[in-house]
């Protein structure tokens, strides 16, 4: 099934499968299709001997006959359920157990097949089980690595190509700058650079430079002396000194005033900070990681962002990809959101239908990976049946998009609407909607060619120029 906006999912075939069935000749003739098609097989004749299996082949996906001697098909799948949540199970079933096969795919069952079929319908079911279920990534076998990237959910070959990149970079002590749109886990990232640095042992610290009001800003990152201004009873250590030997996150870097940018390179430059009202400098140890989502050197043109703080804190740049690069994480991703999500409810929620996981590979997600918790959690908190189903997905989704929309977002909405409105009620006539903005004539001008507002088209005879 094509994918909207993504590739196709590379299927190296080394992915293994463990086949049950009581039925010799059709567990040898499954055995064969699938070794032919690259699969690294085992069988077993009951389901017991299926159980031991699990315990060592760690199998990708489990085909199970229904009905079977002793332990059947949906009870073999109650005990997987148990023991690996993640691993899906294809049931094969006759004609006569067909209702019987629709209520365990209720159940989460991943899907079944109907004896007899065809090796195409085998193949085709095989390559959706595997591609739409969360397994554990095969990247980063080794557990050092592993250690430090261990939060990070992901099987994706763009984030595989990152984390090596990245865990080769956390060995320096260089500046990091995290380039990647809202949402996408910046923090989670510098978190992971930070364990596998030399500095792991020492404080990981965060702070988010658009939340911090101006005049607070050098004061918690630098800190202050008693009596430097009104309410500063008490001497306060800044987050500089109180990271000292470990590394500091300064998120939405691009957020931060002018005035205090400045005062940024001074630190990073000098190694050494001075409180707010101390006459008195101290050195300070810390490695920064720095993270937007603006486009800094476009900041650098506006005039918004220094350029000798941007090359300061980007000698090595990290890109985290958007949500929508990498849509082979999305399974991995929904099902741990899942896990986390249904520990707040009592309703017992087994996964997500077939349909419904489709729904959330195709989706756009402008609001990445913080967006797919939302909706998984609204999912969660809404659903009624064992599986969260497609048109609960469907909702979330709309649900999510007619959210309230981010500050910056709002306020270019408001001066669009606004400048639109002057240029409409003075009828083009430029210089008199800048008095009334009380805006000179330039700035004016800026605000209608960032906003492609072409005051001529407000005029009510085109032919006469507007005043400017």
């Amino acid at each position: 099934m094509a994918l909207t906006n993504s590739k196709k999912f590379d299927q190296q075939k080394n992915e293994k499968i463990l086949l049950v069935d009581d039925d010799p000749s059709l567990l040898r003739l499954l055995g064969i299709r699938l070794s032919a098609a690259g699969y690294q097989i085992e069988s077993a004749n009951s389901a017991k001997m299926a159980l031991g299996i699990l315990e060592t082949f760690h199998p990708q996906l489990v085909i199970s006959d229904l009905r079977m001697e002793g332990m059947d098909g949906m009870a073999l799948f109650e005990k997987i359920r148990q023991q690996q949540p993640n691993l899906p199970v294809i049931i094969m079933t006759a004609h006569g157990t067909i209702p019987d096969a629709i209520s365990a795919t209720k159940q989460g069952v991943f899907s079944f097949l109907t004896k007899p079929f065809e090796s195409q319908e085998l193949l085709s079911t095989v390559q959706e089980a595997i591609r739409l279920q969360p397994q554990n990534s095969t990247h980063n076998t080794d557990k050092k690595a592993d250690l430090w990237r261990k939060k990070i959910i992901s099987r994706s070959a763009v984030m595989s190509s990152l984390l090596q990149q990245t865990y080769q970079v956390a060995q320096s002590d260089f500046s990091l700058l995290i380039h990647s749109p809202s949402g996408t886990g910046k923090e989670l990232l510098a978190k992971a650079i930070h364990l596998a640095s030399k500095r792991h042992q020492k404080k990981f610290t965060a702070i988010n430079c658009a939340a911090i009001p101006e005049q607070l800003l050098e004061s918690e990152l630098f800190g202050h002396c008693k009596g430097a201004f009104t309410g500063a009873d008490k001497n306060h250590q800044g987050l500089f000194q109180s990271t000292d030997g470990g590394t500091l996150f300064l998120d939405e870097i691009g957020d931060m005033p002018m005035s205090f940018q400045v005062k940024l390179l001074r630190a990073l430059q000098e190694k050494e900070v001075r409180p707010v009202g101390s006459t008195q400098s101290v050195k300070v140890d810390v490695r920064i990681i720095a993270a937007t989502h603006k486009n800094l050197q476009q900041a650098i043109i506006d005039k918004s962002f220094r350029e000798d703080l941007y090359y300061r804190l980007n000698v090595v740049e990290l890109t985290l990809p958007a949500l929508s690069e990498r849509r082979e994480d999305i399974p991995l991703l929904a099902q741990h959101f899942l896990t986390v999500a249904i520990k707040s409810t009592t309703h017992k929620i087994n996964g997500f239908s077939q349909a419904a996981m489709e729904i959330l590979i195709r989706a756009e997600w402008p609001g990445n990976i913080r967006q797919l918790q939302n909706v998984v959690e609204q999912c969660v908190a809404l659903s009624t049946e064992p599986l969260i189903s497609e048109s609960l997905i469907n909702n979330a989704l709309r649900n999510e998009s007619a959210q309230l929309p981010s500050f910056q977002e709002a306020r270019e909405q408001f001066e669009r609407d606004y400048l639109a409105k002057l240029l409409k009620t003075t009828e083009g006539n430029v210089s008199q909607a800048a008095k009334i903005a009380q805006r000179n004539r330039t700035e004016f001008y800026k605000l209608l060619k960032k906003h492609h507002l072409n005051a001529e088209s407000f005029r009510v005879d085109n032919n006469i120029p507007s005043q400017a």
